[in-house]
């Protein structure tokens, strides 16, 4: 006599099925896990873009008020400027009446951002 290797009101799923629904996840992941990392570099690289874009505003409006532009980034703060957490900012200290560079990189970034004012030319580094 043969036996039945399931019974008729056993439930569940065979070991090909689940080998095979869990290869269908490895390849699905393979696929999603770079693109993630891919997305999340571009949105520290735009994070620290955005604080230099924001800081050149800042930059323009201390000029306007102090006919100078801030040297330092206690005086842009103070002048509004809200730095975004984990970039690192930095603003040249010979600053003057004539123009200003300053330069931002996001501690989980591959890009530094410089900028030269006023004539407002940015540039792209990779690190």
């Amino acid at each position: 006599m043969i036996q039945k290797l399931r019974g008729s009101n056993e439930k569940g799923f065979t070991l090909i099925e689940l080998m095979i629904v869990i290869a269908i996840i490895g390849i699905l992941a393979a696929i999603a896990i770079p693109n993630f990392v891919s997305y999340r570099q571009r949105s520290y690289n735009s994070s620290a873009q955005s604080d230099v874009k924001n800081a050149m505003t800042t930059q323009e409006a201390y000029f306007v008020d102090n006919a100078i532009y801030g040297n330092s980034l206690t005086k842009l703060t103070g002048a509004g400027f809200k730095q975004s957490s984990n970039v690192s900012f930095y603003v040249n200290t010979t600053a003057s009446a004539t123009g200003y560079t300053m330069t931002a990189l996001h501690t989980s970034g591959s890009v530094t951002w410089t900028v030269h004012g006023p004539d407002l030319n940015m540039a792209k580094h990779s690190s």
